[in-house]
């Protein structure tokens, strides 16, 4: 590709995509995921012309609350100094005590027979999740994601879902009638015992009707992207190519790529050390470029302290659309 087609240096395409719905974020652990996350829903916020914008982190870890020097949790929180940014933090292995507040886990015999599908129970608190975000009017909903392993898993519940309520539909026709007849023999249900199965399976038709939905839109580049997000080593360059890989599969639009704490010929001085790591970043470099010629590939610097408080992360921001 001639040096004059390769795509800018910055996310100012995620910007002026304005149908974009959900942005993925995700990338190796402690590479500059949050801060990166964290900065570009800044960014849509203040400069994207969107109504609101919502980050969610689905990380254990947690850093969002670091992040914004502010203290969230699982209902989205209007972030201090902006009208239109609200962020959340979800748990996408939610305890025994959340599990049982879900309204799907309300009835102990779907509960079971969702137990007996692999996954099913994440899957399910994320369709929640989904469920919730559809009804809010948020223009635009960042994720900031846990390490790839997690990433995946997560991106890929929609299909575990679909499987796996697909399943327990199928049962309708199969156990339909059984089903009926147990319930009237126990004399639970509604008049003759024959709501209880419609009314448990009503529940999974809905709850398959929000996955398929959102599924779809997340195989829909107008409406879906992932940025990448690595610094210039080999463990990160090994991650970043299993990662685009995989969304490839999952058929995820992905085309940024975040390259942090970039070490510039210019800021060496007379470091030895400084120069060396430099020569060592230069060689994961010019592979990204190589791998990822037709991708934008934002180059940023190493910082001298952590990117914290909304003024950082504002700061950080002009950096991401800079060209």
């Amino acid at each position: 590709m001639a040096d004059g087609d390769m795509p800018e240096p910055t996310l100012q395409n995620i910007l002026d995509q304005r149908e974009l719905k959900w942005i993925f974020v995700g990338g190796k652990g402690g590479v500059g995921k949050t801060t990166t996350s964290s900065s570009l829903a800044v960014a849509l916020a203040e400069r994207g012309g969107r109504d609101n914008v919502l980050i969610i982190s689905t990380d254990p870890a947690h850093n969002l609350s670091d992040a914004f020097r502010q203290k969230f949790t699982k209902t989205p929180t209007l972030v201090n100094g902006f009208t239109n940014l609200f962020a959340m933090e979800v748990d996408p292995t939610p305890d025994l005590g959340d599990m049982e507040q879900l309204e799907w886990a309300q009835d102990s015999f779907l509960t079971e027979l969702a137990g007996s599908i692999p996954g099913i129970d994440e899957a399910m608190s994320f369709a929640e999740v989904m469920k919730q975000v559809q009804t809010m009017d948020y223009s635009t909903i960042v994720f900031d994601t846990a390490p790839t392993g997690h990433t995946l898993r997560l991106l890929n519940f929609p299909t575990i879902l679909e499987k796996g309520l697909s399943k327990l539909m199928a049962l309708k026709g199969a156990m339909g009638g059984m089903m009926g007849q147990m319930t009237r023999m126990l004399g639970v249900g509604g008049e003759g015992g024959e709501d209880l199965p419609d009314q448990l399976l009503g529940k999974v038709e809905g709850m398959l009707d929000v996955v398929r939905k959102v599924s779809a839109q997340f195989k829909d580049p107008q409406l879906t992207t992932f940025v990448a997000v690595c610094i210039p080593e080999f463990l990160s360059l090994y991650e970043t190519e299993r990662l685009v890989q995989e969304l490839a599969k999952f058929e995820i639009d992905v085309r940024n790529i975040v390259i942090n704490q970039v070490i510039f010929p210019e800021s060496v001085g007379g470091s030895r050390l400084l120069d060396a790591r430099v020569r060592m970043q230069q060689k994961y470099l010019e592979q990204f470029y190589e791998l990822y010629e037709d991708f934008h590939i934002l180059k940023l610097p190493l910082l001298e302290e952590e990117v914290r408080g909304p003024d950082a992360l504002r700061a950080f921001a002009a950096n991401l659309i800079k060209v």
